[in-house]
């Protein structure tokens, strides 16, 4: 790891940064074991009615990711994902007290809604902060919350379901954001010169790295250009079908290991974990080595490939082998989690800093209507069909697509720069 420019950065911003995504991402992953506990009896809710109320909170996270984003990149990212936790933590724990389903319509698109600036505001933190060469990894750092979140959270949630109920797993689960939200405001700047913890000579280093890495991206006029640009129009569609297969495994998981005979929820939590553990490694892995050779498709579509070949494994050993299914999903799993730190490096690299911000907005927009398509779809198939079979079809094929669409919308770095200094020579 490259600490030559301000070591501090790595110790002092990633693990708040880490511990605010993890926090974040928490409302969106217990859904699933509410649905697999008693809440769904309780609330009476059809299994129809289970799918729309599990993908609903993207639906509310697709709507406002450009303006989130424009806001974190004009104004402040600080500002915005403070207001951002401290409504989310109150949303998450109201869901807790909900008698009505039509209450819980309308918290789970909030949530979405509430949720949706964090991780455009994120990502362009964190291109503030961190050079090229080092963004796979910070970007892997920020991410992992994802993974790690579902990993102690699948646990937790298991044991709290068997002994206080779901209602109070939310409650439990929703205050800490609220909590942590004061933290946040008090340890992190937008701007690396804002800080009293860098020296000055730091500060300067790595602004003049952060600028020279900006002259050799070609430019791009707005957002308008920006957004008509082929590689990203082609990035939405592969970031769509990714979240297709990610949300589709995240959301349904514990019901699926769930339907196993004579499984208990707290054994479903631990079964649940399992799968992240190894997608942390992957994470770690792909990111360092990604920075390590800037070589970022390379650590995107293989392993977006070996996870549509594990669905579609799972898929013909069907519920004749319950372990060797479950092999294959953590393989899934794990292969489907390991590239998303290189993924967001591509996007700064590839775009100027005066569309970047609406870039990465547009895309994981496109990505939160995949994870809509999938929660539910998935969902609705698992219901209609009785199985799983046609679910990890569907999964299959959308990863398939999404690796396939990364070789052709992601150029390697030697060609971008050859492109680039023909363009300047001209």
């Amino acid at each position: 790891m490259n600490l030559s420019i301000a070591p501090s950065r790595w110790y002092r911003l990633l693990p708040v940064v880490f511990i605010t995504y993890s926090l974040a991402y928490l409302d969106r992953a217990n859904f699933g074991f509410a649905a697999a506990g008693e809440m769904s009896k309780d609330l009476h809710i059809t299994p129809a009615i289970s799918s729309l109320l599990g993908s609903l909170f993207f639906l509310g996270y697709f709507f406002f990711q450009i303006p989130g984003a424009q806001y974190a990149a004009n104004k402040s990212a600080k500002k915005l994902i403070f207001w951002s936790l401290l409504l989310l933590g109150v949303l998450a724990t109201a869901t807790g007290l909900v008698s009505n389903i039509g209450f819980l319509i309308v918290i789970r698109f909030m949530l979405g809604v509430v949720e949706s600036a964090i991780m455009p505001a994120m990502l362009i933190l964190l291109t503030r902060w961190f050079t090229k060469a080092e963004r796979s990894r910070a970007n892997t750092f920020l991410i992992l919350g994802n993974p790690v979140t579902i990993l102690w959270m699948s646990i937790l949630s298991g044991y709290l379901i068997n002994s206080v109920g779901w209602r109070w797993m939310f409650i439990w689960e929703g205050l800490p954001a609220i909590v942590w939200a004061f933290f946040w405001w008090f340890l992190v700047n937008d701007h690396p010169g804002d800080t009293k913890w860098l020296t000055q000579t730091e500060k300067e280093k790595l602004e003049l790295t952060l600028v020279k890495e900006q002259q050799n991206i070609k430019p791009v006029r707005n957002y308008a250009a920006a957004f008509k640009s082929k590689a990203v129009i082609l990035l939405c569609m592969q970031y769509a079908f990714w979240s297709i297969g990610v949300y589709g495994f995240v959301m349904w998981l514990p019901s699926i290991i769930k339907s196993a005979p004579r499984m208990s929820i707290i054994e479903t939590g631990w079964l649940t974990s399992l799968p992240f553990v190894f997608a942390i490694i992957g994470m770690l892995s792909a990111s360092y080595f990604s920075d390590k050779t800037l070589n970022r498709k390379a650590f995107v579509w293989p392993f977006l490939l070996v996870a549509a070949v594990a669905f579609y494994g799972s898929y013909l050993v069907g519920t004749n082998n319950f372990w060797l299914s479950f092999i294959l999903l953590v393989i899934a799993g794990a292969a489907m989690y390991a590239p998303y730190g290189p993924f967001f490096a591509i996007i700064p690299e590839m775009m100027p800093g005066n569309v970047t911000a609406g870039a990465i907005a547009l895309i994981n927009s496109f990505g939160a209507l995949g994870s809509f398509a999938g929660s539910y779809l998935v969902g609705y198939l698992n219901g209609s069909t009785g199985g799983f079979g046609a679910s990890y079809i569907f999964m299959a094929a959308s990863l398939l697509l999404s690796a396939v669409l990364t070789l052709i919308a992601v150029k390697d770095q030697r060609v971008i720069q050859k492109e680039n200094r023909l363009e300047v020579i001209a």
